[in-house]
């Protein structure tokens, strides 16, 4: 089975051809750099930015995969969570293709796609692939949670753990931008990370006890913002360095607990945070000597892309489901949210 998976959540468009089983045909990204001019995602311009995009860059994704779109069994496409306008044009792109071409189409949640996108295979080198259910922490500019996955199936996904409050890829985010290294921040943290003193600066680990597998990340942003002003010659690649490591030990370390609480062996990283260095270097190492497994997906899956929501669709094509022409676009996940928002107990 082939299929065109189309992903338009926020700043990226997205375009792969990927086989049911999870083999990239093609993955074409067009990352949208208007943005950096804001320090942060414009949803209007991102919008408008897919329009552009989004038939070209499935043009160049059917191109390099060397097939037609008549050569498609199907249409995958991202339509929740996102940027509503964002997605929108996603997915009415993909009902054009689809209906044009008389192909099925399903809907995709991201977070899903990004869950699955282990199981990708970017090159024909035998890649072992975790065993259902896995643990696994998915972590970007706009989700952080923890996630018993007992399968492809969005009732087979429980959600152990989440943020309270602010996104890990958010934080990057906006300590990049109060040190000045522009966006996206995640990148220039983490390269500028490297070259800093990790116990130079005092920062407080947010919610660190493993009691809980709940996290916050809005207070370390405090943090940040309270040195900056009282020093605006600090060092930033210590900053960088102290941040870095408080927040990807905590991201390890509920990530760990929660594997070993649900007795499952096997740990995953997925988003685009899953793409830092140490946090991929925690994660590997903390499960080596728990005994455990850890899958950490090549950069390219961490990222937003087409693959991952082109094979997450391909097993709902492959169980006989199927969307209308009504498919919709919406900011709210299929996924069951437990983590209530804000402070106080639970």
């Amino acid at each position: 089975m082939l299929v065109l998976g189309i992903e338009s959540s926020c700043d990226e468009t997205g375009a792969a051809v990927v086989t049911d089983d999870g083999r990239v045909l093609s993955d074409v990204v067009q990352s949208q750099v208007v943005h950096a001019e804001w320090g942060g995602v414009v949803p209007e311009l991102a919008s408008r930015d897919h329009a552009r995009n989004v038939l070209p860059v499935v043009r160049e994704a059917l191109a390099r995969a060397g097939v037609t779109l008549e050569a498609i069994d199907g249409v995958a496409v991202t339509c929740r969570p996102g940027l509503v306008g964002a997605l929108l044009v996603g997915v009415q792109a993909a009902k054009g293709l689809a209906f044009g071409a008389d192909k099925p189409i399903v809907g995709v949640d991201h977070l899903i796609g990004h869950l699955l996108a282990v199981f990708l295979r970017r090159d024909d080198a035998a890649r072992e692939a975790p065993s259902f259910p896995f643990v696994a922490l998915l972590v970007s500019g706009g989700h952080t949670a923890i996630y018993r996955v007992g399968g492809a199936r969005a009732d087979q996904i429980v959600e152990l753990g989440a943020t309270r409050d602010d996104a890990a890829g958010e934080a990057f985010d906006k300590v990049a931008k109060l040190l000045g290294l522009g966006y996206p921040g995640g990148p220039a943290v983490d390269a500028l990370a490297a070259k800093g003193d990790p116990t130079a600066v005092k920062l407080a680990k947010p919610m660190a006890h493993a009691r809980s597998l709940d996290m916050s990340f809005s207070g370390i942003k405090t943090q940040v913002a309270a040195l900056v002003r009282e020093d605006p010659a600090i060092d930033r690649a210590n900053v960088c360095a102290s941040f870095q490591r408080t927040v990807t030990t905590v991201l390890a370390d509920k990530l760990l607990a929660a594997a070993d609480r649900e007795d499952v062996r096997d740990v995953v990283l997925g988003g685009g945070v899953a793409a830092n260095s140490e946090l991929r270097r925690r994660v590997t190492e903390g499960a080596k000597r728990a005994g455990m497994r850890a899958f950490v997906p090549p950069l390219a899956s961490c990222t937003d892309n087409g693959a991952m929501i082109a094979y997450a669709g391909a097993l709902r094509l492959a169980r006989g489901e199927r969307d209308g022409w009504d498919l919709a676009a919406t900011s709210a996940t299929v996924l069951t949210r437990v983590t209530r928002k804000g402070r106080g107990a639970r």
